[in-house]
């Protein structure tokens, strides 16, 4: 069993990568589906090679036929108190 991290951001193992695709998983969605890697603050920018390298290893594909994975770009985290500075928030403060 490796216990290696893969995705730090979802503190996701190689052995939990390994075990996706031995229960089925075919595909870069289908794995971070399953296991959550790549969607972390990252969105996968410091784990998807790795993911892809690990599932050409376990389905024999090369790495060249492995369709990358859709991902969002990260967005940034706010304060809560931003959404209390509201212009107009006296329209939600009288519900």
């Amino acid at each position: 069993m490796n216990d290696e991290i893969i995705c730090r951001c979802e503190e996701i193992s190689e052995e939990q990568i390994r075990e996706a695709i031995r229960q089925g998983a075919t595909t870069i969605n289908e794995i971070k589906r399953w296991t959550r890697s790549g969607m972390g603050l990252c969105q996968g920018r410091t784990c998807r090679r790795l993911v892809e390298r690990i599932l050409s290893e376990e389905t024999g594909k090369p790495l060249k036929d492995i369709i990358p994975s859709t991902y969002r770009q990260p967005v940034r985290p706010i304060r809560m108190g931003i959404f209390s500075e509201i212009e107009n928030r006296d329209k939600f403060e009288n519900r």
